[in-house]
């Protein structure tokens, strides 16, 4: 999560009523996540690629992450809303052939605009499935299965975390970067299949509106938890998305070697994923203030100490660990201060992280192209340490939940 598993797990009515659960249509859920997750990544580990065949600076290629993001906001507020009359079955196979569209046209960019589109494509299918993703499980299994499917359905996310940057780069490497975003095609049609031939009708139940969410931002404990997200994934962002250039330019390190790296950050980020869950059952503020803490002094360290391979890669690892505690960690928050409009506020979080997203890549791009490759590693230093501090301040606390 990435920023993608801040769903809303306690929103959506129950559906089944039976002990029938339609596992094959979890499956095309647990896809979809990984097609979204895996798309929403490559740019991280073909970025330098990217930027040179399409003759424009690492932090011009960097805004294909802002398009995205960008969108992904817009989209995760108003898809519930504008499709509330439409069948969920239908919403959810437009949003998967826009992940197909979206590949295609990546992996035939033939020029930045091009690609920005193709991004932006995809930001409205990674919004518009997240914000509906768990009221879909929900009627897909009994209410006493809706754990388990939602598990596993984030393990879409686990699996894309370790597979994504990795092979991305081996692929760009072997192969160019578009072929990357060509395998990434194949896994999209052929989600796109499996949920067409497993997800039954699903009539519109809900009547989201606007009005709610504007109550929502009403609440003070709802408004600390997003501008805590602002500040938290937007750093690991500014940080994450220009990390290759990072080892490029000033570990100097090769193509190779950046994939180790990079798949030692995705195996990290599969158990810090399961710690992460661990600490925050018991405290979502100390899962919060501790993983943004540990990457900011991570990021620090990179940027004093990043000329050594040792420490570059322990450090990425790290932060691939670190980042595990901030999605559950978030949305137990949110759900916590919100139990009343649970799936508004799993709204806002889905485009808080989008948001959050978008800010982390302009802003990291703008110190990237300006100072060099240090630059993300500065911005986030600082805004997770913000980060943190907010939340060490204001975050929940097991007497008042």
């Amino acid at each position: 999560m990435n920023d993608c598993t801040c769903i809303d797990v306690a929103a959506a009515p129950v559906a089944v009523r039976d002990d029938k659960a339609n596992w094959a249509g979890i499956v095309s859920l647990t896809l979809g996540v990984f097609g979204l997750v895996t798309a929403e990544f490559l740019p991280a580990s073909l970025l330098t690629a990217m930027a040179a065949d399409l003759g424009v600076s690492d932090g011009a290629a960097g805004q294909a992450v802002t398009a995205t993001a960008a969108v992904g906001a817009a989209a995760a507020l108003t898809l519930p809303i504008l499709t509330r009359a439409i069948d969920r079955k239908l919403v959810i196979l437009a949003l998967t052939a826009l992940l197909v569209v979206s590949n295609v046209l990546a992996a035939t960019a033939g020029s930045l605009s091009v690609l920005i589109a193709a991004r932006a494509l995809l930001g409205v299918a990674l919004g518009g499935f997240w914000s509906m993703a768990a009221a879909l499980a929900m009627r897909l299994v009994p209410e006493h299965l809706f754990a388990r499917a939602m598990s596993l359905i984030l393990t879409g996310v686990s699996v894309a975390t370790v597979c994504a940057a990795p092979v991305g780069a081996y692929m760009g490497d072997l192969w160019g970067w578009r072929s990357a975003f060509v395998a990434a095609g194949v896994v999209s049609v052929v989600t796109l299949a499996a949920q067409w031939v497993s997800i039954p009708a699903l009539p519109p139940k809900d009547n989201p509106n606007v009005k709610v969410l504007f109550e929502l931002l009403g609440r003070t404990n709802v408004r600390v938890a997003l501008l805590a997200v602002l500040l938290v994934i937007s750093g690991h962002f500014a940080g994450f998305t220009y990390i290759r250039p990072f080892m490029e330019q000033v570990t100097h390190l090769s193509v190779s070697t950046i994939s180790a790296a990079l798949l030692a950050y995705g195996i990290a980020g599969f158990f810090g994923n399961i710690a992460g869950g661990f600490l925050a059952e018991r405290s979502e503020r100390v899962a919060i203030v501790a993983g943004a803490a540990l990457i900011a002094a991570l990021a620090a360290t990179l940027w004093l100490a990043g000329t050594s391979v040792t420490v570059t890669i322990a450090a990425i690892a790290a932060w691939g660990f670190a980042f595990g505690a901030f999605p559950i960690g978030f949305q137990t928050w949110i759900v916590r201060a919100a139990p009343d409009q649970a799936e508004g506020a799993g709204g806002l979080l889905v485009a808080a992280f989008q948001i959050a997203i978008a800010s982390g890549a302009v802003g990291g791009g703008i110190l990237v192209d300006r100072v060099g490759a240090p630059g993300g590693p500065v911005f986030a230093a600082v805004a997770l340490t913000l980060g943190a501090l907010l939340v060490l301040r204001y975050g929940p606390r097991p007497a008042s939940i």
